[in-house]
């Protein structure tokens, strides 16, 4: 898997890294009991400050997509309790949904772009 970073995005950086990692387990690039790069391995790889690479491997232990071994380092384990993983998504979108109202957004466009995205994934696989 290639992690790509945007030095000039708003978004910070540890979150360009989770998010693309979340990406590679939803796509299949990454797999259950796949152990991610060291700390400081992706730091060098990437250019980037290793307490970034290390805040994002928290994050990612945090919401329940890594564990943190300290012989293995952070390793995908996905966490399935689906209630929590709901509960968690319901509170992202809506304010990505609110974001979309104040745009004007419909809810087919938005349910538009829901299909779409799971399409891509499903040709993915």
């Amino acid at each position: 898997m290639i992690i790509e970073i945007d030095f000039q995005s708003d978004e910070a950086i540890y979150m360009q890294l989770r998010n693309q990692i979340i990406m590679g387990i939803a796509t299949s690039a990454l797999q259950e009991g796949d152990t991610l790069p060291s700390v400081r391995q992706l730091a060098d790889d990437i250019g980037i400050n290793m307490h970034t690479v290390n805040k994002a491997y928290s994050v990612l232990r945090q919401e329940g997509f890594v564990t943190i071994d300290r012989r293995r380092g952070a390793i995908v384990s996905l966490d399935v309790d689906k209630t929590r993983a709901l509960a968690e998504m319901k509170q992202s979108l809506r304010v990505v949904l609110a974001r979309a109202s104040c745009k004007n957004v419909t809810r087919q466009e938005v349910h538009g772009l829901v299909d779409e995205i799971f399409s891509e994934w499903e040709q993915e696989e």
